[in-house]
């Protein structure tokens, strides 16, 4: 078996609502996602690295320079008035890096047979999802 990883990044705002400690406040992080991939070579290769790289690319940008809200954590009026003068990335589950690393697994699972995803919110902490 073979495995190929590329990394994208994005820079985002969260915060976890009902948490006591410092990540309850709106704050931003360089999220960087990494993507291992695995298969038989095909032509010499697992995967073009370019093809993964935009794929992933692609999905890192849908969050850049966004505020990540998890549904329902905000009050509909204040929701209502952040969306008026930003954007607004509503998402199915609590904000955190475990729970982007299997919502990019899951994405990048979708087009590719993805070995496992880590996620890090700082350069030295990172949460990793995979099947195995």
């Amino acid at each position: 078996m073979y495995y190929v990883t590329c990394e994208e990044s994005f820079d985002a705002a969260h915060f976890l609502s009902n948490y006591n400690g410092k990540c309850h406040n709106i704050h931003g992080h360089r999220w960087k996602i990494i993507a291992s991939v695995k298969g038989d070579l095909d032509c010499g290769m697992v995967v073009d690295f370019s093809i993964l790289k935009a794929y992933l690319k692609q999905l890192c940008d849908y969050f850049d320079h966004t505020f990540i809200v998890e549904k329902n954590s905000l009050k509909k009026e204040l929701l209502t008035e952040l969306k008026k003068e930003f954007v607004i990335r509503e998402v199915d589950f609590r904000t955190t890096a475990e729970n982007f690393s299997k919502y990019f697994f899951d994405k990048i699972n979708e087009q590719f047979n993805c070995h496992y995803i880590e996620v890090y919110e700082t350069p030295k902490n990172c949460a990793r999802y995979s099947c195995e």
